[in-house]
């Protein structure tokens, strides 16, 4: 993609950001509420974007809705072939609290690398799906992953992984892909509910049924990571203040439901 067109885009991303929350709930009024970002009927206000296809093709069936759930299915692929995909959001997010509940469902595709197994998750923080190159697998973004029970051991869910970013803990640096969490390991059937509540550049917290299991500083885009550095050089800052939440496909079938959005803006 050429650097005018990827700079136009992330110029895009930013004016839908501010159209937003020009219009966002303040945390702290009577009247904020949670906003639902998915109907329980289509997928309308996200968007598909699938490695090695057009942005917006939903390329076998991938994502479903069901029964108001949002089903990531793979019984139509002949194989997976690193199609990793990803439903993001229509608009950028800065400051909000994000709920929802995943469970996992089936077996992984066996082409797919061994960790995609009962291995998911939610991207915040994302860059937009019209920055993506075709190819590019994963966006720059901060994972919260979905895990279970492999029957291994410990394996907790809520960890965070960083394609193409850095954060900071305590004033430290963390370069590390994963940074374990202290949530406990849950079965594969089990629906389990995740809360994530960003405060822009400034802070993330990472909940599991209720419980904080993990809280870091200052994400930011990783200049030696070649994609995020396409976005810098195409003229988005370093520090991320905001960005896209999008919803994992990575080879292992998984369900999403009662995805709500609570914006802590101040009018």
């Amino acid at each position: 993609m050429k650097n005018s067109t990827l700079r136009l885009l992330v110029g895009l991303a930013v004016s839908m950001f501010g159209i937003h929350f020009a219009h966002a709930n303040d945390s702290s009024a009577p009247g904020r509420k949670w906003i639902s970002l998915f109907n329980g009927k289509n997928l309308d206000g996200w968007t598909i974007k699938i490695a090695g296809r057009p942005l917006g093709e939903n390329y076998a069936d991938t994502f479903r809705v069901e029964d108001g759930i949002i089903k990531v299915a793979y019984d139509k692929y002949p194989k997976f072939g690193k199609q990793f995909g990803h439903l993001y959001s229509n608009v950028a997010y800065s400051r909000y609290i994000l709920r929802m509940e995943y469970r996992f469902e089936g077996k992984m595709m066996s082409d797919a690398p061994s960790y995609v197994n009962l291995n998911s998750g939610v991207m915040i923080h994302s860059q937009s799906p019209q920055s993506l190159p075709r190819d590019q697998e994963f966006p720059a973004s901060l994972e919260v992953q979905f895990l279970a029970d492999e029957g291994k051991g410990s394996r907790p869910t809520g960890n965070m992984c960083s394609p193409g970013t850095h954060i900071e803990m305590n004033g430290k640096l963390i370069t590390q892909h994963i940074v374990q969490s202290t949530a406990p390991t849950f079965a594969a059937g089990d629906w389990v509910k995740i809360e994530v509540e960003v405060h822009g550049y400034d802070e993330v917290i990472y909940r599991v049924n209720g419980m904080e299991v993990l809280r870091y500083q200052h994400p930011q885009l990783d200049p030696k990571d070649p994609w995020a550095a396409a976005i810098i050089k195409a003229g988005a800052a370093r520090e991320l203040h905001f960005g896209h939440i999008a919803l994992q496909a990575e080879g292992q079938p998984v369900w999403f439901r009662n995805i709500e959005i609570m914006s802590l803006e101040k009018p």
